[in-house]
């Protein structure tokens, strides 16, 4: 670890002593925000904190470049304004918080280290699916009352469109006979799957003025079980970067495929899993104070399908490689992960069906003609 990452100064303030050891923790090492994250322990056992430095800094690639834009979703600093601003504080009354902010320090070269609360609990990688619930519940609740977008100039603004519009690895596969026809694809994706995602992609723009015209709420934006973890009874949500205006109903329309295409939850569990976690979210949404039309929200979580239009193009693009855990630490079994993406997919493209009949009911333009 570099000396400059850990200023004995700043270490000295937070945790009470100069003699520490440090373990790097896992994240998305390709995010040129993200300079790096690590638990940081005092040698005697004692104090302990997470150190995660952001930087505008860092050489990144093509969508993951970090920016000065505090609208786009990639903005560098947006993590530290949400802690400093309290707005990481918005959920805690419903039972959702994020770790305490224990210092935020400018550094010299112009990065800021956040020191935050080491949170031991339960990760969410491993709850029970009545836990999930639970959570969409008090999601719900959460975002129910929050009454719309704050008007904080750094929260992010069109992040759905700007993400899914920055995931163009392996786009020209999608009408790519060969493509389909490897084995990991021909063997684990579901037959059908290949006209209903190509008809995605197609309708990507329809989809996007659907959800960009729905309730706004405040969103954090990369809710998914790895951000997660219990500790007692509330809920800790790690991971701020992406926060800012989306759609009521966007959250848990991320939340939900993720949960298992990362292995999280069986696919096989996916379409009563949804079922009981949507109709929790709608019961916190009225008990957060919310008097909607419930419509309004399915269809923003079925819409929210076309967050995924991108990921089919992926694994054909990958379906040749080695299949690695997040973060790249280890190997994962290549046929599960076709497999279970493969049956996800499908079951995103019944959501964005059901979108295309939901929406004109409720006053919207119809999507364009399949092809």
């Amino acid at each position: 670890m570099p000396e400059t990452v850990l200023p004995d100064a700043e270490v000295r303030e937070v945790l009470g002593t100069d003699k520490v050891v440090f373990e790097p923790l896992v994240h998305n090492p390709k995010n040129g925000v993200t300079a790096g994250v690590w638990r940081v322990v005092a040698a005697d056992g004692g104090r302990a904190a997470v150190l995660k430095l952001l930087t505008r800094n860092k050489p990144a690639s093509g969508r993951w470049a970090a920016t000065d834009d505090p609208r786009h979703w990639n903005y560098w600093r947006r993590e530290a304004h949400v802690y400093e601003s309290g707005l990481a504080r918005t959920w805690q009354p419903f039972g959702i918080r994020a770790p305490r902010l224990l210092a935020a320090v400018e550094r010299p070269d112009g990065d800021v280290a956040l020191w935050l609360e080491d949170v031991r609990g339960e990760p969410a990688t491993s709850w029970t699916l009545a836990r999930h619930i639970e959570h969409a519940r008090r999601l719900g609740a959460a975002q129910g009352a929050s009454g719309g977008t704050s008007d904080n100039p750094w929260l992010s603004h069109r992040f759905l469109r700007e993400y899914t519009g920055s995931n163009t690895l392996g786009q020209e596969l999608l009408d790519d006979d060969e493509a389909w026809q490897q084995p990991l694809v021909r063997d684990h994706f579901p037959r059908g799957l290949r006209p209903d995602m190509v008809r995605l992609r197609h309708d990507r723009e329809w989809f996007l003025h659907i959800m960009e015209s729905l309730p706004r709420s405040l969103g954090h934006l990369d809710h998914w079980p790895a951000n997660l973890c219990g500790a007692g009874p509330e809920t800790v949500l790690l991971d701020w970067a992406f926060t800012g205006d989306g759609a009521l109903g966007e959250d848990l329309g991320n939340y939900l495929p993720d949960s298992v295409f990362d292995l999280f939850v069986p696919a096989a569990r996916l379409p009563e899993y949804a079922a009981r976690a949507f109709e929790a979210y709608v019961r916190g949404l009225r008990e957060g104070g919310w008097n909607g039309d419930e419509q309004l929200v399915r269809l923003a979580v079925c819409a929210s399908a076309v967050k995924y239009d991108w990921l089919t193009a992926l694994m054909l693009a990958r379906a040749g490689e080695e299949q690695l855990d997040y973060g790249g630490s280890r190997a994962v079994s290549a046929e599960l992960r076709y497999r279970e993406r493969g049956l996800t997919l499908a079951f995103l493209a019944g959501w964005a069906e059901e979108a295309r009949t939901l929406a004109p009911r409720l006053g919207f333009p119809e999507a364009p003609s399949g092809r």
